[in-house]
This record gives C-alpha cells, structure tokens and sequence, in this order.
C-alpha cells in the first residue's frame, strides 16, 4: 500500500507543479483555444495540460513502480504516447479525423498484440477486434467527454480510483499502479482546471487518459469470478463516457450530421446547464453519477450472475430512458450557457 501512495503522491506533486510551466509555455506558443459559439470560455484559454498529466504519471511510474511488468507496462506507455503526441500535434496544427483514428487504432492494436488483451472468446481474432474497438472507443470518449471545466478530468480520477480498489482487491499490481499514477495526476490537474479553469489539458491530454484508461479496464482480471460477468465491470467504471459518446452519436446521425466530427453542444453536460443547472453543478453531478456506477461495479464484481444481470438490466434500461430524455430536452447550440 505504501508504493501506491508515493506513485499517488508523486503524480499529484509533479502535476501540481508542472501545470502552471506548461500553461506558460502555451502562452508563449501561443498554443491556446480560443472562443467560438460552440465553446463555454469567453477568453482564450492555454493548452497543453495533457503535457503535465503525461510528465507526472511518466515519473511517478518510473521513479516509484518498481516490481512491474515492464514489457507490458512499456507497450502501453508507447501506445499512449503515441495518442497523445498526436493529440498535441493537433492542438497545434490540427489533424484530419481519418489521420487521428488511424493513428489511435495503430496504437490500439499494438497494446493489444503485445499482451493488453481481451480473453472472452476462443477465436484470438475476435478477442483483438474486441480490445481494439473499446480502446479506441474509450480513448475517443473521454476525448468528446473534454467539454467542460473540470469534467474530463474529474471523471477519470473517479474512474481510476476504482480500477485502484478494484486492482488492490484482486491482488494486480500493474494496474494498481497505473490507477494510483492516473488518480494523482487527474487530481494534481484539477487544481487549474476546475471552473474557472485556467488551462485546458487539451487533445494530448483527453487522448492520453482515454488510452490508459481502457488499457487498465482491459488488463483488470477477476480471476474468481466468472469471464460472463466480469467483462462488465469496467464498462460499468467507464459507463458515463460511453453514455455521453452514445447520445452525441444518436442525437447527431438524427439531425443528418457527422457523428465524430461536428462540435456542438449537444453533451450530456451541455443537455444538463439546459434543464436549469450551472456548469459546475452539472459536473458535480456527473461526478456522483459516476461515483455510483462505480459503486455498482464493485457490487458486480462479487455478485452472483442473476444478480450482475438483473443490475446491468435495470441500468440499462434506466441509460435509454435518460436517452430519449436527454433528446427531448434539444442540444445548446443556439443558446447561451448560464455562469457557474
């Protein structure tokens, strides 16, 4: 337990430290999003908080994480790097959707083929398809999820905290770890981020907790339970980024427009400052919302199978009706968002 704190304890320090030089380097850049209708902020804003998410998991990992795997914890450290220098690339000089999701499904099958797999079917074929797919589309959720102060930032740490209770209870170490360096740095950057933020983790940053993210859901083993139930779990963890990708999805192919690809503010957090709540409620919200679906997973996690199902049911059920809610309620871009 104590190696898990210096790596928590580490990641929160370098973040908090190095956040404040990075949003001085994006000034200098001149590496900064700017207002437009779509967008909350009202000046223009520094990137490149995702640089120091990145430097403080990096140290705290290699400074702290000794005993890993280091052949598996170094194929996803590349992958992610890889998503992430992309993400920065296209802070700067934007690049083509195509280009993104090639680059991020290289990544994505380079973790999976060297050891970060999915094992729920006897065809190896179908098992890489399968980590493929959820790496990528996690990496693209928390990517659309960035869309408010604090928000997707806030929910990964929730996210990794989990994943770090759940790894502790199971005895998995890499994981743990990578959720311990996760949590710490998630938090260290909410220090700036939270509204009102002074510094946007920008796409290098929502890329590369993405990434890490589904890699650690995938790495998560239960070896007691069973392979039926199990692989529910961390899509219970990440179920309101993929619920926030589904209604974008949903609601934009209704309205004839590119699902990946039209910024709007058409989020779930955008859907909620609609029904009356500022934005820093609506984070708050979705932070407890998240909060109790994590609760859910552990509850799964050493649940029967009658009962994993009948709860995945219920939620499921519960996440379509919300769905058709949410639609009702219509998308914001065309009017303004209330102050925090």
């Amino acid at each position: 337990m104590a190696t898990y704190l210096l790596i928590f304890a580490a990641a929160l320090f370098v973040t908090m430290v190095a956040t404040p030089v990075a949003r001085r380097i994006a000034m200098g850049l001149g590496i900064l999003d700017h207002p437009e209708s779509r967008k909350l902020h009202k000046a223009p804003v520094p990137l490149l908080g995702g640089v120091a998410i990145y430097a403080a998991f990096v140290v705290a990992i290699l400074v702290f994480g000794d005993q890993l795997n280091l052949p598996q914890l170094f194929s996803i450290l590349i992958g992610a790097t890889a998503v992430s220098a992309m993400g920065v690339w296209d802070d700067r000089r934007r690049v083509r959707p195509l280009v993104k999701l090639g680059g991020q499904v290289a990544a994505a099958l380079f973790v999976a083929v060297t050891g970060t797999q999915v094992i729920l079917f006897n065809s190896p074929l179908i098992d890489y398809a399968i980590a493929v797919f959820w790496i990528v589309a996690i990496t693209n959720a928390l990517n659309l999820l960035d869309n408010m102060d604090g928000l997707s930032g806030g929910v990964a740490a929730i996210a990794s905290a989990f994943f770090l209770v759940l790894a502790l209870l199971h005895g998995q170490y890499l994981v743990a770890t990578l959720s311990a360096a996760l949590l710490g740095a998630c938090l260290g950057f909410l220090r700036y981020n939270f509204n009102p933020a002074t510094i946007f983790m920008g796409d290098g940053g929502s890329l590369f907790l993405g990434f890490i993210l589904a890699a650690v859901g995938i790495r998560l083993r239960f070896p007691d339970q069973l392979t039926a139930i199990s692989w529910m779990i961390p899509v219970f963890v990440l179920s309101v980024p993929l619920f926030d990708t589904t209604l974008i999805v949903v609601s934009r192919l209704r309205r004839g427009l590119n699902p990946l690809t039209t910024p709007g503010r058409d989020h779930l957090s955008h859907r909620l400052v609609a029904m009356g709540l500022s934005q820093t409620h609506a984070v708050l919200f979705i932070y407890v919302l998240c909060l109790f679906l994590g609760l859910l997973s552990i509850v799964i996690a050493f649940s029967t199978l009658l009962v994993a199902y009948a709860v995945a049911v219920v939620v499921g059920l519960v996440a379509v009706a919300s769905l058709i809610i949410l639609e009702r309620v219509g998308y914001r871009g065309r009017v303004s968002v209330p102050s925090p």
